[in-house]
């Protein structure tokens, strides 16, 4: 702290008097198994991939989970494996935003989790091969969309008097260049974790991402029981939504009660340093 900033304290505390604060903490010992008791979580894009991966272990650990997504059926179908609830939602509609909301919070008794993990990369070539809608398409889905629907979430935290915590799907391309709209949306999300973090770090609201390298889904094309080698990759394959979704278990657990505002990397160390390289 500079000489300026311990005289402004000081005249503060003049003026005002001294703040009388007490703070106290207490530390979460987890079981394992039982780490999400008490969670109620919606997750998006939660009928395949990765969302299904994560609402599986989400429901392991003990969560109570609502999964979102288009399909119905695809949804259906995997609330019925998992043992969890669903709900239709297109995240590029914000203006359905507020009755799901209501509804999902309705029917968990209480929602105080999302995890905003619906996206699209339409993988275009060439900087050429980017339209206008193509654009809007994956900007309004992996952006706009997790942008509005946590702010619904963190209305009804709010309004209910919740604490709560909400995570986002990165990427790993958020952190490094790409023409791409997929690359430079997850970067902004990025950027939208830490100015979320900061501005609700004092209600109670964690938000996190984790920004995976490439795993296997339908998006990517790698199956899980086929071949997961991949050059490009530090370790020479691809990873399994499962190991990821150990990440975002943690994440979501009082376990991580003082971890906010972080993006973590999920590709053993590929792009450390990428900016630089």
């Amino acid at each position: 702290m500079s000489l300026k900033q311990y005289i402004l304290r000081g005249i503060r505390w003049i003026v005002r008097g001294v703040p009388e604060k007490n703070f106290t903490a207490s530390i979460s010992y987890l079981s394992p198994n039982n780490r999400l008791i008490g969670k109620k979580i919606i997750v998006t894009g939660g009928g395949r991939g990765l969302g299904f991966a994560m609402a599986k272990k989400f429901v392991a650990e003990g969560a109570s989970v609502l999964i979102a997504g288009r399909n119905e059926d695809t949804l259906k179908k995997s609330a019925d494996e998992i043992g969890c609830q669903y709900l239709p939602l297109d995240v590029s509609n914000p203006n359905t935003f507020e009755f799901f909301m209501n509804q999902a919070n309705q029917m968990l008794g209480g929602v105080n989790c999302i995890v905003n993990n619906a996206g699209i990369s339409l993988h275009e070539s060439t900087f050429f091969d980017v339209t206008s809608e193509t654009f809007d398409k994956q900007v309004n889905t992996n952006l706009k969309g997790g942008f509005f629907l946590t702010q619904k979430f963190v209305e009804i935290l709010k309004k209910e008097q919740r604490t709560g915590t909400v995570l986002f799907t990165s990427s790993e391309t958020g952190d490094t260049m790409d023409f791409r709209p997929y690359g430079f949306t997850k970067a902004a999300v990025n950027s939208m974790v830490q100015g979320l973090a900061y501005l609700f770090s004092k209600d109670g609201i964690r938000v996190n991402a984790v920004a995976p390298g490439v795993t296997t889904s339908d998006m990517t094309g790698f199956k899980a029981d086929g071949n997961l080698y991949e050059p490009g990759s530090s370790i020479e394959r691809v990873y399994l939504p499962e190991e990821v979704a150990e990440t975002a278990c943690f994440l979501l657990s009082d376990a991580a009660g003082c971890v906010s505002g972080q993006i973590i990397t999920c590709n053993n160390a590929k792009t450390v340093n990428a900016r630089w390289k």
